[in-house]
Parts: C-alpha cells; sequence; structure tokens
C-alpha cells in the first residue's frame, strides 16, 4: 500500500508550538546540536518504542508533526507510524526549512550536521587515497569503495557512513 506523504510547512505551524507534538526523529546528537523549540527526540531507530506514546497523543487530539534535517527521515518515520495505525504529517524541509523560513531553532552543542560530517569525511578519505595512490596503487580501490557507497548511498537512501558517524562520542549528547 503505498500512500503519499502528509506534510506540513514551517508557515503552517502557529501559534504555540505546544500545541502540536513536534518529533524529532535524528539521532540525539543531532537533536542536541539544532532542534525546534518545544520538540522531542525519538530517533527515527527507536521509534517503534514511542508507538503506543504516540497514539495516545494523536487520540488526544494532538497533531503530530514528524521533524528530520531535510524531511527523509521524517517521511520513514511517517511509513513506520503509518503501520501501526498512527497519522503524522512531515514538516516539508525539516530543521533547514524551519531555519530557511527565519524561526528560531534551539541550539546546545554547535556541532557540524551528519549531511556536512559525512561530506567531510568521504571527501577526506577520496582525497587521501589518490594522494596516498600515486606511491601506493591498492589506495585507490579505497577511493572507489567510498564512490561505491555513496552511489548505494543514493540509491537507498540511507547512508551508512551517516549511522556510522552517529555513533561516535562526538555525535552523543552531553551527558548521554
Amino acid at each position: 500500500m503505498n500512500q503519499t506523504t502528509s506534510c506540513v510547512v514551517p508557515a503552517e505551524l502557529t501559534g504555540d508550538l505546544r500545541s502540536y507534538e513536534l518529533v524529532d526523529v535524528r539521532t540525539p546528537g543531532e537533536f542536541e546540536s539544532a532542534r525546534l523549540p518545544h520538540s522531542h527526540n525519538r530517533p527515527l531507530d527507536q521509534l517503534d518504542q514511542h508507538v503506543g506514546d504516540l497514539r495516545e497523543l494523536q487520540e488526544q487530539g494532538r497533531p503530530l508533526v514528524l521533524v528530520c534535517q531535510s524531511g527523509n527521515r521524517a517521511t520513514q518515520a511517517q511509513a513506520t507510524l503509518r503501520e501501526h495505525g498512527v497519522q503524522a504529517d512531515v514538516l516539508t524541509g525539516g530543521v533547514e526549512g524551519w531555519r530557511n523560513e527565519g524561526r528560531d531553532v534551539v541550539v546546545d552543542v554547535a556541532r557540524w550536521d551528519m549531511n556536512r560530517q559525512v561530506r567531510g569525511l568521504a571527501g577526506a578519505i577520496v582525497l587521501t587515497s589518490v594522494i596516498v595512490a600515486t606511491f601506493w596503487t591498492p589506495a585507490m580501490y579505497v577511493a572507489g569503495a567510498i564512490g561505491a557507497g555513496l552511489v548505494f548511498s543514493a540509491v537507498t537512501n540511507t547512508c551508512g557512513m551517516a549511522m556510522m558517524l552517529a555513533k561516535l562520542p562526538y555525535n552523543r549528547p552531553r551527558g548521554g
């Protein structure tokens, strides 16, 4: 059953944001770096544990709005919740769209977002591999493997490198 994504744009979230249940499905480290005011972190990989609570909020008439960096993970979360009979909207453009509309975000810790970290790490590995390949030919295979991984990431809309980076202490919330 292929349902279309139900979305809201930042301008549609008016009044007191506490009247919405803003569910941020990014990693705890990303959530700590920049989030919408009054949002709650329910990481995508742990969303199944929160279905009951979210269903109760929906039954109380509280509109559920899913948030991530750009909208991709929120769309995946929406599909997961639909499988459990919970309806939620996706915030179009995610945190970036919210910022681009000139709306405030809460920042506890300044970190690069996951997309920027992936681009930086992938670029550094490929650049190093190309430089080293002039002396050691097998380094070309590292660059090729990274390139293949990035293509796979684009095709499947997942990112193994981001999942790996999310586990690093740098991307964990303070005190957690």
